[in-house]
């Protein structure tokens, strides 16, 4: 799953489901963060959780 440079790549199936799979992971985090006290140290860390798995399908490029 890496390219001839080192980046991560997948099909657009694949890729479709793994962003589909990562943001609604992210908003699950951030949602529990918020109920465990959004003021809180861990409700900021699963926030912050919730934020990078939501964003993590930027660095995948598609084939």
């Amino acid at each position: 799953m890496t390219d001839t440079r080192g980046r991560f790549t997948c099909s657009p199936r694949r890729y479709r489901w793994l962003d589909r799979v990562t943001k609604l992971t992210g908003v699950a985090l951030v949602a529990a963060g918020l109920e465990v006290g959004g003021d809180t140290l861990p409700g900021i860390a699963l926030a912050a959780l919730g934020v990078a798995f939501g964003l993590a399908t930027v660095i995948i490029d598609k084939q």
